[in-house]
């Protein structure tokens, strides 16, 4: 039972990699691949989730990841890339919401909503004024989701898998204006006690 358990979000670090990965293919598969498993679909996990790819991520001056653990095992994670541009999106200075992913049984307990919170918080903090993002149009869970959040939907864009156009939508939302400090790069998620409480799956 989650709801009675705490969750902590702390800034993902080189030793998450492994399990980051792990956890980013769990979820992914189960959101988009319930129609089994294509030669697209494990293309895309063993490029976008490998160790060495997840690795790569975590070493950009410009992506920041957040983890939730609970007890010692990763439960979620938010990826955001400062100055990603897109063209649906309001104009300002942006940055986009790359993965929100929750494990199952962890979703519907606020977790999605505290590491969305804490991605506008830090997004805001390195001057970003429009947060987007692009979920699949299937997932209703994570479009109901980014609703309930103010986000707003601007539009229709693709996402290639292999051979394969999936549509996505734009949504967006303006953050408010705080001083930007480049110094919470790396610090700003600390280590924060939370009650555990909805989040979606994932998004594209």
């Amino acid at each position: 039972n989650t709801k009675d358990t705490e969750i902590s979000l702390r800034a993902a670090t080189e030793t998450d990699a492994l399990c980051l990965g792990v956890l980013a293919t769990q979820v992914f598969l189960d959101t988009y691949a319930f129609n089994g498993i294509t030669q697209a679909v494990a293309n895309e996990v063993r490029e976008a989730f490998s160790t060495e790819s997840l690795s790569n991520l975590l070493a950009r001056e410009s992506t920041f990841i957040t983890v939730a653990v609970h007890g010692e095992a990763l439960v979620g994670f938010a990826q955001t890339t400062i100055g990603t541009r897109q063209c649906l999106a309001p104009a300002g200075a942006q940055a986009e919401l790359d993965r929100l992913y929750v494990k199952e049984p962890f979703t519907n307990h606020g977790i999605g909503s505290l590491l969305l919170r804490n991605h506008e918080s830090l997004a805001a903090a390195h001057g970003t004024s429009v947060l987007w993002l692009s979920p699949w149009v299937g997932n209703h869970r994570a479009l109901r989701f980014y609703a309930k959040h103010n986000y707003e939907d601007f539009g229709l864009v693709f996402f290639h898998m292999g051979q394969h156009k999936i549509e996505n939508r734009v949504y967006a939302k303006h953050l408010p204006t705080v001083a930007a400090n480049p110094s919470l790069k790396r610090s700003a998620n600390g280590m924060s006690r939370w009650p555990s409480s909805a989040g979606p799956a994932a998004h594209f």
